[in-house]
């Protein structure tokens, strides 16, 4: 065995998260692959959709037009590209084409009329609405093309059998022969081999329900109804792409996998769904003799298993995405919450593999993410309890359906949907401190977040006389300044390379340098080390 350091970062999975979390190691300079044990991507049918914080990733990494364009070949082939709706942003800069997508709770889909579109909140992230109905498989084709840009590795058909945490580094056990890693990163699914072998314990609730997703060829399509239909065996749901079935059966867990623990997301087992499993699932709950004649694609099954790792690190190893957390897809919150898992890791192990930042770095990962994960796993076990066709649960479903039927309720729900309303816990009085960085448009008709594309802290100085950029200066190379003579608040802004405000001011004063001056001592390291990222 080569006990050199091979690569700095392994990452484990090639979906999504891994393939974020590769880019963002590749921007901050790191040498990273990833393994994927698929010799091909995978073609089932999963999320349908992304939210603001992954929509704003996208954006921060130059990747929001192809998004843009994968929403509106999606409407197009849909036959349903609606008319633009809402308000120009500041200075009526136009925008990209933009449809309402609210979501749903429950079932229960959001009326994009009721929703106040211009609450603070959603009004602040409203760049990027062309670029949220991104299909998983589309999503992937385009990050795929992004980490091939930037010259990350992805090695198909290797699995990972075993590995050992040296202190140093971690000596990896695959398929295709040994491996030496400074680090390893899983983002392998809910079924994770790295969380196994790691040892992490996976606890949360145990799954009460089966569900399944197709498009399918309906022989009597006028014998389903449209949209979400509930009975006393479960629900189900036709739409809004044409053949698009979902059907949700609250007899337990899939029963491949009744007594395992759950293999991929959301207790989706690695076992084929069949054109006639997924008939005999509808005809139960719809109480019809529907027909269906063909499987478009390959069909996924899951559950509402629900489980968060009991740590997201142990020693050089780490967790993200499924492997770190799982439940079911009510909602759509698991890719972004992934997602949102590989921008806060990336940058921030990118940092340590590059020297600038201590390895007390990363505890900040768990400290972060955690939370939220937390928060999505209940946010999907209330619409399960919900979704039941007892008739305690049905009272519930029609108490909450009264609540989103109103103005209020309906905004709420969305944004918490979107994602525009979440918070890192982090110090400072600022209201932006710990949000993602809103859309800002500066004087000469660019925004704040196209300055980013390369990675690394973003500064916005609006200072007369350049005083926060001049400051920054000594951490040339890991923060970009832009002066902008726009005089109107924020009058600054830190943003980590996650975009998460981690510093904002609206005055000049004194008081505002040595705020900047705690904050990039704080997270950009020591200003002494030298160039970092973006210099790359």
């Amino acid at each position: 065995m080569d006990v050199g350091v091979d690569v700095d970062v392994t990452v484990v999975g090639a979906g999504p998260v891994g393939l974020v979390l590769a880019a963002e190691l590749a921007l901050s300079g790191a040498r990273v692959q990833v393994l994927e044990r698929r010799a091909e991507p995978d073609r089932a049918m999963k999320a349908g959709a992304i939210n603001v914080p992954t929509a704003e990733a996208l954006d921060r990494r130059g990747l929001l037009p192809a998004a843009e364009q994968v929403q509106r070949e999606m409407l197009d082939r849909m036959g349903s590209f609606a008319p633009a709706t809402g308000d120009q942003p500041s200075g009526d800069r136009p925008r990209a084409h933009e449809t309402r997508f609210t979501g749903h709770f429950a079932g229960m889909v959001l009326d994009a009329g009721l929703v106040d579109w211009s609450d603070a909140d959603l009004a602040a992230h409203a760049a990027v609405g062309g670029a949220q109905m991104v299909p998983q498989r589309e999503l992937e084709g385009l990050l795929t093309e992004h980490a091939t840009r930037l010259g990350v590795p992805v090695r198909r058909g290797v699995e990972v059998t075993a590995f050992e945490d040296t202190g140093d580094g971690v000596l990896v056990g695959t398929t295709a022969g040994p491996v030496r890693t400074g680090w390893l990163v899983g983002c392998d699914g809910g079924h994770s081999t790295v969380r196994r072998l790691a040892g992490i314990d996976f606890p949360g609730t145990d799954p009460e329900l089966t569900g399944r997703l197709a498009v399918v060829d309906i022989a009597d399509p006028e014998k389903l109804a449209p949209g979400w239909v509930w009975s006393t065996r479960g629900a189900y749901r036709c739409g809004p792409q044409p053949g698009r079935v979902v059907t949700v059966e609250f007899d337990g867990a899939p029963a491949p996998l009744a007594d395992a623990r759950p293999r991929s997301r959301g207790g989706t087992p690695m076992v084929p769904v069949t054109l006639e499993e997924v008939q005999a699932s509808l005809r139960r709950v719809s109480g019809t003799d529907v027909t269906l004649t063909a499987l478009r694609g390959a069909a996924t099954r899951w559950s509402d298993n629900a489980r968060q790792a009991a740590a997201y690190r142990s020693g050089r190893v780490l967790l993200a995405g499924d492997a770190a957390h799982v439940h079911s897809p009510f909602g759509g919150q698991g890719l972004n919450l992934g997602v949102g898992d590989a921008m806060n890791l990336g940058w921030k192990l990118g940092a340590v593999v590059a020297g600038w930042a201590p390895d007390g770095l990363l505890d900040t990962y768990d400290a972060e993410r955690r939370p939220l994960g937390a928060w999505v796993l209940d946010w999907t076990r209330a619409q399960t309890g919900v979704m039941r066709g007892d008739p305690k649960s049905a009272a519930l479903r029609g108490v909450v359906a009264d609540l989103l039927s109103t103005r209020a309720g309906a905004t709420h729900a969305v944004k918490k949907i979107s994602g525009v309303t979440q918070r890192v816990d982090l110090p400072g009085d600022h209201p932006l401190v710990g949000r993602y960085a809103p859309d800002l448009w500066l004087r000469d008709g660019s925004r704040l977040v196209d300055h980013g594309h390369g990675g690394g802290f973003l500064l916005l100085d609006r200072t007369p006389d350049g005083a926060f950029a001049r400051l920054a200066a000594a951490w040339a190379g890991r923060v970009t300044s832009v002066t902008d003579d726009h005089a109107t608040t924020p009058a600054g802004l830190l943003v980590r390379p996650d975009g998460v405000v981690v510093w904002a001011c609206d005055t000049t004063d004194t008081a505002a340098v040595t705020g900047l001056e705690t904050a990039l001592q704080q997270w950009a390291g020591d200003a002494a080390h030298g160039a970092g990222p973006a210099q790359r």
